[in-house]
């Protein structure tokens, strides 16, 4: 049976490198806010934090808190006749509780964790050409960074797929620590 790795975490605390090993390993990559950028670039409107939110936001309003659980099990559904699969970014707790009733132990839920101080740091410091059409790795002020947490702990019950997790990993130090994390992870699945 193929694994269904999503993983959740508060922006900065670095799902992406978790993600990108994952990917490295034959795993197959999906977004699970790619929806979100996709829906910006139709309507011809500028990539920042606010229109995010407000697509986010309004995403959840229309189809419900599971929006993009239920909008992505059929990329998830695709990937998974296939091979295993990683999904970056579960956000909500509708859609933890849809993907685990439909996924079931398939389905297994990795939390990345790094302290505000740290992601904050993180975030301001990132490198983002202009032509990058990805939110993926986009730099966000404190402020900016703040303000995001907030509205996702707040709005989109982020915090219950974190809670949840399946495992847990610390990102306090260097990348090779965390991958190590991973690798131990990896070993008992």
């Amino acid at each position: 049976m193929n694994t269904f790795i999503a993983l959740v975490g508060m922006c900065g605390s670095g799902k992406s490198v978790v993600a990108d090993a994952l990917v490295e390993k034959g795993y197959q990559f999906f977004r699970f806010g790619q929806i979100t950028l996709d829906i910006i670039m139709e309507q011809g409107l500028e990539v920042n934090e606010n229109n995010e939110r407000a697509i986010r936001e309004g995403l959840r309003n229309e189809f419900g808190m599971g929006a993009y659980a239920i909008k992505n099990m059929p990329k998830i559904d695709n990937f998974l006749s296939k091979g295993n699969v990683v999904g970056d970014g579960l956000y909500s707790w509708a859609e933890y509780k849809i993907l685990k009733e439909k996924y079931g132990d398939q389905l297994v839920i990795i939390s990345v964790y790094a302290p505000p101080k740290l992601r904050y740091a993180r975030l301001s410091a990132r490198k983002q050409s202009d032509d990058d059409k990805e939110i993926r790795n986009r730099q966000l002020s404190a402020e900016q960074a703040k303000s995001r947490d907030f509205s996702e702990i707040e709005n989109l019950d982020k915090g219950g797929p974190i809670a949840m997790a399946d495992f847990t990993l610390v990102n306090t130090g260097e990348i090779p620590e965390l991958l190590n994390q991973l690798e131990n992870v990896l070993a008992q699945l």
